[in-house]
């Protein structure tokens, strides 16, 4: 595996900074918020410069139902090859549920939902893993993610389940120190246990990043300071193996850089403690699975082949459950047995929070022409009106629940914000048409007078 070295999440917010800050080996990019015909500029700079850019996915859904999207696929393709990335990442999660499998809506989650750690779940998702490493150029590397939920009746511990998946599909893990310690404090999960299952081999790289505690559940906001107990973790982590490469991510409530500095600091102290604990640097500590070491990669490929399971009825048994679930966190159906539904309560108001949030900044028209009302305006619609597209629908659909409603009382804000949803509804937008473009033309000339 290619050594990446100590890298940041690349964010339009801190290009400039990420620029100019000393030791940075490489960044991350959102792959669905870069267009491979027009990179930013500032990521064309660090790509000249030597500086590794990888493409990091968000909306594949490699845990769904589902088979993985061929048409994104194709873009998490074409974008590491815009990239000349050595590798691409997703999440071990499912993002949308319902559809034909199960002959109920589609619905979107809006956000990374957990998989159960069941043997169906496993099947379907090394299933996927395998179609996604057969359409993309570079190999996959699959993230462990943060969960506030937990399925009934698991199978498997989390370093279990990732063991038996990499160990089956060849795949590289992305293991996100930040969310073993959410996954702790929410779920009771031993981070120790979790690095003791896994096959060390198979880490591509590791992710560092903050979060909060509020009312004894940790939020994974990627918008604080990295605590302690994050990089006690990843100290533990490289005291086991010297990662490939550690990346900060910070997605909002950006500080000053020196303070991104200071926290790139203290992850590289964090793993240099880890390496002295360990032994010599770049070196594995052995570590045992049960009675047997983990089994590297070039052992897997060296076996023979066995045939993979007929994954329809686990498929049709997991989209009857991720469809439930999902229903109920956003659409307010009956919670499914053997769930916590004060958790869940918790997670359908993060969903709705997060949705608040995205829309705010893919349609930032909104929260100024509503004011102060937006948020609450926002959470009152996503309480009945699940998300069955992407955000940029989602915004538009929001508009037009207001104006259909009637519960925008400022004239002028009603007026610009049915400009705003007639300027981009229909096939083609509004100040596409001959006639409003004329209309607009008068009015600024009129306006000039």
């Amino acid at each position: 595996m290619e050594r990446l070295g100590t890298g940041i999440g690349w964010r339009p917010e801190i290009a400039d900074a990420v620029e100019r800050m000393p030791g940075i080996d490489w960044v991350e990019v959102v792959a669905e918020n870069t267009c491979p015909g027009h990179l930013p500029e500032s990521l064309r700079r660090l790509r000249e410069r030597g500086v590794t850019v990888v493409p990091h996915g968000v909306s594949l859904g490699l845990g769904g139902a589902d088979r993985p999207d061929e048409s994104r696929l194709t873009a998490l393709a074409e974008r590491a090859a815009a990239l000349g990335s050595p590798l691409v990442t997703e999440h071990i999660a499912f993002v949308r549920a319902g559809g034909v499998l199960t002959a109920s809506p589609r619905l979107e989650a809006g956000h990374l939902l957990p998989v159960p750690r069941t043997r169906d779940a496993l099947d379907v998702l090394c299933e996927n893993v395998r179609i996604a490493q057969a359409a993309l150029p570079v190999p996959l590397a699959v993230e462990n993610i943060a969960a506030l939920i937990a399925w009934p009746d698991e199978e498997m511990t989390e370093g279990q389940f990732l063991y038996e998946l990499a160990d089956r599909t060849g795949v590289r893990l992305l293991i996100d120190v930040a969310n073993l310690h959410t996954n702790h404090v929410n779920r009771g999960e031993d981070p120790a246990a979790a690095l003791a299952d896994l096959p060390l081999e198979a880490i591509a790289y590791v992710h560092v990043a903050g979060g909060f505690e509020r009312d004894g559940v940790w939020h994974d906001s990627h918008a604080h300071p990295v605590p302690r107990p994050v990089l006690d973790i990843l100290t533990d982590l490289a005291s086991r193996v010297s990662p490939p490469g550690v990346l900060l991510e910070r997605d909002e409530n950006f500080p000053e850089p020196a303070e991104l500095e200071g926290e790139l600091a203290a992850i590289r102290g964090a793993v240099e403690k880890g390496r002295e604990q360990g032994g010599a640097p770049g070196t594995t500590v052995s570590r045992t699975r049960e009675q047997g070491a983990a089994p590297t990669a070039s052992a897997s490929r060296a076996t023979a082949p066995v045939p993979a399971p007929d994954t329809t009825p686990a498929r049709q048994r997991l989209a009857l459950a991720q469809a439930a679930l999902l229903s109920a966190l956003v659409a307010g159906t009956p919670v499914p047995e053997g769930f916590d539904r004060v958790r869940l309560g918790v997670q359908a108001r993060a969903l709705a929070g997060k949705r608040a949030d995205v829309v705010a900044k893919v349609a930032p028209e909104l929260p100024v022409i509503l004011g102060t009302g937006y948020r609450s305006a926002f959470l009152g619609y996503a309480h009945g009106h699940p998300m069955t597209g992407g955000y940029r629908r989602d915004a538009l659909d929001f508009a037009g629940h207001l104006l259909g409603a009637g519960t925008v009382r400022d004239e002028r804000a009603l007026a610009e914000l049915r400009e705003w949803w007639l300027e981009r509804s229909g096939s083609r937008p509004r100040s596409h048409r001959p006639g409003v473009r004329l209309a607009r033309a008068t009015r600024r000339v009129l306006l000039r007078r």
